[in-house]
């Protein structure tokens, strides 16, 4: 059992960068791979960015490469996103996630854990 909390969201203008927080409860978080996905009003949740637990692949959503990084620190139980020139298009509610899943974690279906969720709003 996994659980995860975000932080970090919040209201930004276009071009400003925020980083987001997931700390996660536990002491299996190293074997899990990392996700991060967003969800916009009247929009499905779509996928953002993930990290495996050995940090050997990082996926990204065409949407975010280049602007977006994610990263982990297995002794701290937390990931992060960094977000630089954002976009009023990015804004939404930002949920980390956690998955067993061995391969390509870019699928929101994989994912077994998911956190509240933290919005991020992007002024234009």
């Amino acid at each position: 059992q996994v659980q995860l909390v975000e932080s970090g969201g919040g209201l930004v203008q276009a071009g400003g960068s925020l980083r987001l927080s997931c700390a996660a409860s536990g002491r299996t978080f190293s074997t899990y791979a990392m996700g991060w996905f967003r969800q916009a009003p009247g929009k499905e949740r779509e996928f953002v960015a993930a990290i495996t637990l050995t940090v050997r692949s990082i996926y990204y959503a065409d949407s975010v490469k280049g602007r977006f990084t994610i990263s982990r620190d297995n002794a701290k139980n937390t990931v992060y996103l960094q977000m630089n020139n954002l976009k009023p298009e990015d804004t939404a509610v930002y949920y980390c996630a956690a998955t067993s899943f061995r391969g390509d974690v870019s699928q929101r279906g994989l994912y077994d854990y998911w956190g509240q969720g933290t919005q991020v709003t992007v002024s234009s």
